[in-house]
C-alpha cells in the first residue's frame, strides 16, 4: 500500500499551528501579568492628597 504523503503533512501543518497558537496564547498570558501588577503598585500614591 502507498503511504498517504499528504494526509502526514496535514498533520504536521496541524501540530505546527496548534504550538504556533499555543506560543501566542502563552506570550499573550505573559505580556497580560506585568502590568496588572504594576497598577495594584500604582493606586497608592494618587491616594495621599496634598
Amino acid at each position: 500500500m502507498k503511504p498517504n504523503y499528504s494526509y502526514e503533512k496535514r498533520q504536521r501543518e496541524l501540530e505546527k499551528k496548534k504550538k504556533k497558537a499555543e506560543k501566542e496564547h502563552k506570550k499573550a498570558t505573559h505580556n497580560e501579568a506585568p502590568p496588572e501588577a504594576e497598577t495594584d503598585v500604582l493606586p497608592e500614591p494618587p491616594a495621599d492628597p496634598t
